[in-house]
C-alpha cells in the first residue's frame, strides 16, 4: 500500500533506523505504563514503539491516508490509533502518559502548548523538532533565542538537548537540521500567583522584547511597582523565577 507526502501537514518522515532506535532507547530510560505518539506518519518510529512490552500505546494521526496505511501495515496497531488533530483532541488517557513524536515542524510549538495544558498528566516528552526550535526550548536567560517557549516550557519541565538529526535522515529531507530533546516534569511546580497571569506576563514581555520591561508590560502593573530596578531589564534578561515572582506584583 502506497502513501503520499503532504506538504500542507509539514510531513517529513523519519527513515533512519538508527535514529529511531536512539529515540526509543532515550524513551526507555524512564519507566512508563502509557505512551502517546504524536503524528506517527508512515510508522518509522511506531514499529519500534509497538514492541515495547507491557504498555498501553496510542498514536494520534490527522491524515486519514496515513491512518489507513498504518492499519494495513502494522497489525499490532489495530484499535490504538486516534484519528484526530492532536491540537484539538481530548486527552488520550485519564492517567499519566509519556509523549513521543517526530512533531510536524509547522505546529511543533502548538503541540508543546497543548502538552502544557496537560502537564500534570505528562511527566516526560521526547520530541523531534527543527533544531532552531529545539535550541529555543532549552536556551537560558541572556541568550538571543531565549523567549516565550523557553520560559513557559522550563517553568514546568527540565529540558535536555539529546542529539542532532541531519536532513538526510528524512523523506523528503527538510532544508534544516533537526534535534531531539527530552522534557522531564519538574518535581515542584513553579510558584506563581496564577498560571494565567504568568503566561500573560511572559507573552506580553517578549512580544516587545527590544523594549525594557517597564515599557513592554506597563499595562499589567501599577505605576509605583514599575519603579523597581527589575523593570530596567529586557525580557530576555529575566530568569523564570523572576518572572514567577513578578506575578505576585501584577495588578491586572
Amino acid at each position: 500500500m502506497q502513501y503520499t507526502l503532504k506538504k500542507s501537514l509539514g510531513q517529513h518522515f523519519l527513515k533512519d533506523e538508527n535514529i529511531c532506535r536512539k529515540i526509543v532507547a532515550a524513551l526507555q530510560e524512564d519507566n512508563f505504563e502509557r505512551l502517546v505518539e504524536v503524528g506517527p506518519g508512515a510508522g518509522a518510529l511506531t514499529k519500534y514503539l509497538l514492541k515495547i512490552p507491557a504498555i498501553d500505546f496510542k498514536a494520534v494521526e490527522l491524515d486519514e491516508e496515513k491512518v489507513l496505511y498504518l492499519q494495513h501495515t502494522y497489525t499490532a496497531i489495530q484499535g490504538k490509533i486516534i484519528h484526530d488533530d492532536f491540537l484539538s483532541t481530548a486527552m488520550p488517557f485519564n492517567e499519566t502518559f509519556t509523549v513521543v513524536g517526530n512533531f510536524p515542524y509547522n505546529i511543533s510549538s502548538q503541540i508543546l502548548f497543548k502538552i502544557l495544558e496537560w502537564y500534570e498528566y505528562v511527566p516526560v516528552v521526547i520530541g523531534m523538532f527543527q533544531k532552531e526550535v529545539a535550541q529555543r526550548i532549552v536556551s537560558k536567560p541572556g541568550n538571543k533565542v531565549y523567549g516565550i517557549l523557553s520560559v513557559l516550557i522550563q517553568a514546568y519541565y527540565d529540558v535536555e538537548y539529546l542529539f542532532d538529526v541531519p536532513p538526510d535522515c528524512f523523506n523528503p529531507p527538510p532544508k534544516v537540521m533537526s534535534g531531539v530533546i527530552r522534557l522531564t516534569r519538574r518535581k515542584e511546580a513553579l510558584y506563581v500567583k496564577s498560571r494565567k497571569q504568568f503566561f500573560n506576563l511572559v507573552k506580553t514581555a517578549f512580544n516587545q522584547r527590544r523594549k525594557t520591561l517597564r515599557n513592554a508590560v506597563r499595562g499589567l502593573f501599577d505605576a509605583d511597582v514599575l519603579q523597581d530596578d527589575i523593570f530596567n531589564k529586557r525580557a530576555e534578561q529575566l530568569s523564570i523565577d523572576e518572572f514567577a515572582g513578578l506575578t505576585f506584583r501584577m495588578s491586572y
